[in-house]
């Protein structure tokens, strides 16, 4: 027997053909087994749709309790915990006062950083806009803001620490002056 160099796919398609319109198992079979496929091709659309629908109501379901759980996590997210030893004072500021207590150079860096931050976010409050705290300063009337002087100092610091990074020099006095500045501010807006 010779085995063919090429096989007809035509061939075979031809004979599913011929055997889905009855040539397969004879003339009476052939309509029997069409409906029969008619029926198996029914019963595969219903069980598709019931699983739309079930996939559906999961999605839906789903859907709510993410919404649900979202809002719990608001609530219990949403407010702000005070530790009891804070005595009302500004936890952001505490944190700062913590940082500036260590010997660490890049502790004292970090603080000055995080105090300007705070500062910024303060005149941001205060309704003073730009894009960085010189512009809002700039913005500032001196009847407005006493200690508008001392914020101008402190940030100037804190762009020398941004700019030059580890190769500023910076003391531990000059560290604690700047912070006494950021200090002042806070106290002249009720920060602290």
């Amino acid at each position: 027997m010779q085995i063919p160099d090429q096989l007809n796919v035509e061939f075979f398609f031809r004979l599913l053909y011929e055997c889905l319109h009855g040539a397969c198992m004879g003339g009476a079979n052939g309509a029997i087994f069409s409906a029969w496929l008619a029926q198996l091709w029914l019963w595969i659309v219903l069980i598709g749709y019931l699983l739309a629908i079930v996939g559906l109501i999961m999605i839906v379901y789903t859907t709510m309790r993410i919404f649900e759980l979202r809002k719990r996590e608001e609530e219990h997210y949403g407010t702000l915990i005070i530790s009891p030893d804070a005595g009302g004072a500004n936890p952001r500021w505490l944190h700062i006062e913590t940082l500036a207590k260590s010997a660490n150079t890049s502790d004292l860096r970090t603080a000055i950083i995080e105090a300007d931050i705070m500062l910024d976010d303060m005149l941001t409050t205060q309704g003073y806009t730009g894009d960085g705290v010189a512009e809002k300063l700039k913005n500032v009337e001196r009847s407005d803001f006493a200690t508008r002087d001392d914020a101008w100092t402190a940030h100037k610091v804190r762009n020398q620490i941004a700019h030059e990074g580890s190769a500023f020099d910076l003391s531990e006095v000059l560290a604690r002056r700047t912070l006494a500045h950021y200090e002042a501010v806070f106290r002249e807006f009720g920060m602290l």
